[in-house]
């Protein structure tokens, strides 16, 4: 009897490590990240873009995941723009290929232009928005994203 009860007792000890590993190895395999832009520069857009492709290229090639949204606030929000993106068509595409992608507009910014021009602005499809852009960075660096501004 004492026999089983230490077999018992080194199988479950041995499950809870065997446990506590597979939960440490999915922690380190999902990776976050947040890409933040501000600017209305084409380049600065396609920049971001860029970091968001290869994030993800990245970490598929390893075979780990990772959470990425990009974060528009300023004039960086006609990146969203339906009217004014010059990367519209990039964004589509990308939010095709990439699972794990979110696009954030920022609603202070987007309610501004849109008193200032005196009209509805339309956002893209593919974003997403938020009461704040500076405070969904805030929000998701608190979360745990790495925190990137090309």
């Amino acid at each position: 009897m004492k026999k089983l009860l230490t077999l018992i007792l080194v199988t479950v000890v041995g499950m809870g490590t065997l446990f506590n590993t597979l939960i440490a190895a999915d922690d380190a395999a999902m990776h976050k990240v947040a890409i933040h832009v501000d600017e209305n520069d084409p380049a600065r857009m396609n920049m971001a873009l860029n970091n968001v492709a290869n994030v993800n290229k990245y970490y598929e090639s390893i075979g780990e995941s990772v959470e990425i949204e990009l974060v528009a606030y300023g004039p960086g929000l006609h990146m969203f723009r339906s009217d004014t993106s010059p990367v519209k068509d990039r964004i589509s595409v990308l939010s095709l290929e990439i699972d794990n992608l979110t696009f954030s507009a920022c609603g202070n910014t987007h309610n501004a232009m849109q008193k200032k021009a005196g009209k509805d602005i339309v956002l893209i499809d593919e974003a997403n928005v938020v009461p704040s852009g500076v405070v969904q960075l805030i929000t998701l660096q608190e979360q745990g994203y790495a925190y990137v501004r090309p």
